[in-house]
């Protein structure tokens, strides 16, 4: 089994999507329509959910590719700057971050102002958040999105700046948020009845994307592999997963649909249990579903490996 381990841990969670520059263009809308450019897709949603047939909005990182990897071209650098409003998340994409300091769009929106965003354990079975010196605890985890109600801040102030920026269309923008923040919340409430009840708590990951999902319907999160979804556990950490599986009797380890599942998958296989996915909806990789969508198959997903009754 250690010999297995150390095999395990030279193999690096391989992304599947591209990651290179995107085709990402400013979508035409009729005389007066605001364009919007998001940096990956939770943001994307929510500009489309707020914005309606007001906005035309853009991502920069193509659909189905993993978002912590994107480059930007200098066209899509000059897109940034041209846009009405830039929708990112500072610290998430450096190639953004980037790109917006060398544009200096006129309308900004940093995601990170309404999240909220704290560090976790990144070690044990907890996941909690810092105490108030995030610093001291690690790096600040930029997930929020898994958090539905977090998400719902996202939108009330992706309203607000849309409202300030074409009064004419204020109400449809204030709507749209208030409509989709009960959506939200309708969410939330379906996974806290959902996950209430259920024979086991802990949820070990390949990446540690979940902490804000944990945190909120009290789950334990233990990643195999640490923020990035790239990084590769050493043997200690692979033994430490072990050891925690037998001990709380875990019944599935899961990957993601944007990287490599080998850790994971080859993990699982030596303990004698499943493997499944929990997408982190970093991206979209299924055209026909949307955020809601995939956070109610994960829902699912999570009942039936945790024996929620």
């Amino acid at each position: 089994m250690n010999r297995r381990l150390l095999a395990l841990a030279a193999l690096c969670a391989l992304p599947l999507g591209a990651s290179g520059c995107s085709s990402v263009g400013l979508a035409a809308g009729p005389p007066g329509t605001l364009t919007v450019v998001a940096s990956f897709y939770p943001l994307q949603w929510v500009a489309q959910q707020v914005g309606g047939d007001a906005v035309r909005v853009s991502s920069l990182t193509p659909s189905g590719a993993e978002p912590h990897d994107l480059e930007l071209s200098l066209r899509q650098t000059r897109i940034v700057g041209d846009a009405d409003l830039v929708l990112y998340l500072s610290g998430f994409q450096p190639a953004v971050d980037a790109a917006v300091a060398a544009r200096a769009p006129a309308h900004v929106l940093d995601a990170a102002t309404t999240a909220n965003l704290v560090s976790f354990a990144s070690e044990g079975a907890a996941a909690t958040p810092s105490p108030a010196s995030n610093a001291a605890s690690g790096p600040l985890d930029p997930h929020f999105w898994l958090d539905p109600t977090r998400l719902a801040r996202l939108a009330e102030a992706v309203g607000a700046e849309l409202a300030q920026l074409d009064p004419a269309n204020a109400a449809g923008y204030q709507s749209r948020a208030a409509a989709t923040s009960a959506d939200l919340a309708a969410l939330d409430a379906d996974y806290a009845q959902g996950l209430a009840s259920c024979q086991r708590h802990e949820l070990v990951t390949a990446h540690a994307a979940f902490g804000y999902l944990a945190d909120r319907y009290q789950l334990h999160q233990l990643g195999i592999a640490g923020l990035e979804p790239d990084a590769q556990p050493s043997g200690a950490r692979l033994r430490e997963v072990s050891d925690i599986v037998r001990r709380t009797q875990v019944t599935t380890i899961f990957f993601e649909r944007l990287v490599s599942p080998k850790v994971a998958e080859t993990l699982a296989s030596d303990l004698g249990i499943a493997s499944a996915v929990l997408d982190p909806i970093e991206g979209l990789s299924d055209p026909a579903s949307d955020y809601r969508g995939v956070m109610r198959q994960n829902l699912a997903t999570l009942r039936t490996a945790l024996g929620c009754s």
